[in-house]
């Protein structure tokens, strides 16, 4: 349908846009990696008892139907099937394993009260989990805005809304026994993540982002279920470091493809490209759009309209779209895509209105606004011929010089917000003694050592605000600062934090550690035991030194061992 709607446009934007669609390779991996869900058919129905008999008669047709009424009505005795009370539930899980917890008040055949948490499951079916979950509740029982496979909620519909619903499962859920598999839609590197390190808790990004509860951390690492993933590539554009990236298709690809489509665009004759980014199952949607839209509006659809984020719209800002709109019906964005989405635009504005560009140049577009869209007619920058390579961050900031080259606001540094994955640190080099907890803790060696002699050095386009080094200072000196420096040498050189004279061996005379430690260290533990007498003296030694003093100690004396 798409494919015919492009060709019945026959100007020559029209002609190079279809060219450009449907000539280029299409984004789709060839063997994606699978989940498997298994189904024998167990269905649990929760609501209002009288819901519940209302309906359990259309779905026979499964293995088993469970009834479980939240409410503390009546009932008719007489009714041949069993129900179970509870106001008091727990539902998690997936298709063909759903976990249901609940405290049983009383059930139809004995009214007997028990007041105990138990496994639904095993007590209504004999099995450990239900297969399938039909939840009729006005709020729901998982509390989650994208919700797992094989989970159907009716929610606040209007009566109508709901029949039909009901009308469609009916028919469609008898189809949900046996086993489906579902793309795993995400790779996960935990080297690059900077959630924890050294139990310093840091980046939270991807949590935060995820509608579908398919993150979680046991403060050491994050964990994805894949089970749970509904795919909808959010984590991935909120992870600043790439530990998590869209695997469906792989971040690369998708650049290489705007590239190829606004490259074949450009070479069949197409003028002024507006590139048009949409998740597919708004398909539909943008067919209707295409019907008022510019024909110079080149339509590329994604997995998922979040999987993709500021490093792939400003990319296609320099291979030559003049204009990249996210389009979608904007009122139905769930919570925390839109949030996610809003996020990125905000700090994508951000830079754009900084270097003097119009904020709109990316911007949120809903298909109900199609017949009001005007295009803009110049780019921004002459286009990049070849297409970006290397991390989401070096090809942003590849794109960023190259705007701020022709910028006409030539900005130093701009203000971004704090939530931002970009800035720098400051530090209290008055109080720092150079112990390097924020280096062993710096997920992307933004802080690292100098090496040969003791000082702290800084790389501000490696910092991604996590936050670790703030956390991890015993002496509480570090600070962050939210921020961009347009300045791309500085922001890539190694910038000198604090520096001080070495401590050398008071023994062999050997360097070995910053002279503020050492005499922090001999402050603190002076009238310690262990540091009495002649042994404070090793806390001015190097390592070698200390334990060769150690030991003539123990040779000289050997009763003191008996001492310690």
């Amino acid at each position: 349908m798409l494919k015919s709607t492009l060709n019945a446009f026959t100007d020559i934007n029209g002609v190079a846009r279809a060219a450009a669609i449907t000539g280029t390779v299409e984004l789709a991996n060839l063997i994606p990696p699978t989940v498997t869900y298994e189904s024998r058919g167990n269905l649990l129905i929760i609501g209002e008892a009288e819901q519940l008999l209302h309906v359990v008669d259309q779905f026979l047709a499964l293995n088993s139907v469970t009834l479980l009424a939240t409410d503390t009505k009546t009932y008719d005795s007489k009714t041949s099937h069993t129900l179970y009370y509870s106001q008091a539930v727990s539902v998690k899980g997936y298709l063909g394993a759903f976990d249901v917890h609940c405290r049983i008040e009383h059930d139809a055949t004995t009214f007997e009260t028990n007041g105990l948490e138990t496994n639904l499951a095993k007590i209504a079916i004999g099995r450990q989990c239900f297969d399938l979950v039909l939840d009729m509740t006005a709020t729901g029982v998982m509390n989650v805005e994208i919700p797992a496979a094989g989970y159907y909620a009716l929610g606040q519909r209007s009566e109508a809304q709901v029949s039909a619903k009901l009308a469609a499962l009916v028919e469609d859920l008898p189809a949900m026994i046996g086993t489906f598999d579902k793309p795993k839609y995400f790779r996960l590197n935990p080297d690059l993540c900077a959630h924890s390190s050294r139990s310093i808790k840091g980046c939270d990004r991807c949590i935060d982002a995820c509608p579908a509860g398919a993150l979680s951390s046991d403060g050491v690492a994050i964990a994805i279920d894949p089970y749970l993933c509904q795919g909808v590539g959010t984590c991935a554009t909120a992870c600043p470091t790439e530990a998590i990236s869209y695997a469906l298709p792989d971040p690369q690809i998708t650049q290489n493809f705007v590239h190829s489509v606004l490259a074949r665009y450009k070479q069949e004759g197409g003028q002024s490209p507006t590139l048009l980014l949409y998740g597919e199952r708004d398909t539909a949607a943008v067919i209707k759009a295409l019907a008022v839209l510019p024909t110079s509006v080149i339509t590329i659809a994604l997995e998922e309209l979040a999987t993709v984020g500021i490093d792939t719209w400003f990319s296609a800002l320099a291979y030559g779209a003049h204009q990249v709109l996210l389009a979608t019906n904007t009122q139905y964005i769930p919570a925390t895509i839109d949030t996610v989405l809003t996020n990125e635009l905000t700090i994508a504005q951000n830079f754009l209105t900084e270097l003097g560009y119009d904020a709109d140049r990316i911007c949120l577009f809903d298909f109900a606004d199609s017949a009001n869209f005007e295009a803009y007619e110049a780019a921004l920058i002459t286009p990049i011929e070849t297409a970006l390579t290397g991390t989401k961050r070096e090809k942003l900031f590849t794109v960023l010089e190259a705007l701020n080259q022709t910028s006409p606001a030539q900005p130093t540094y701009s203000a971004v917000a704090a939530n931002a994955p970009y800035g720098s640190v400051t530090c209290k080099t008055e109080d720092c003694t150079l112990c390097m907890s924020c280096v062993a803790v710096c997920p992307t060696r933004a802080l690292h050592a100098i090496g040969d002699r003791p000082g702290l050095l800084f790389v501000e386009q490696d910092c991604i605000q996590c936050g670790m080094c703030e956390t991890a200072c015993p002496e509480k000196v570090i600070t962050l600062e939210a921020g961009f420096n347009w300045d791309w040498q500085a922001r890539k050189a190694d910038k000198l934090v604090h520096e001080e004279p070495a401590a050398c061996c008071i023994s062999c005379g050997k360097p070995f550690a910053p002279a503020s430690m050492v005499k922090m260290l001999t402050e603190k533990l002076q009238r310690h035991s262990h540091f009495q007498g002649e042994a404070i003296r090793r806390l001015s030694m190097c390592e070698d030194c200390r334990v060769r003093d150690i030991f003539e100690k123990m040779e000289q004396d050997p009763q003191s061992q008996t001492r310690v």
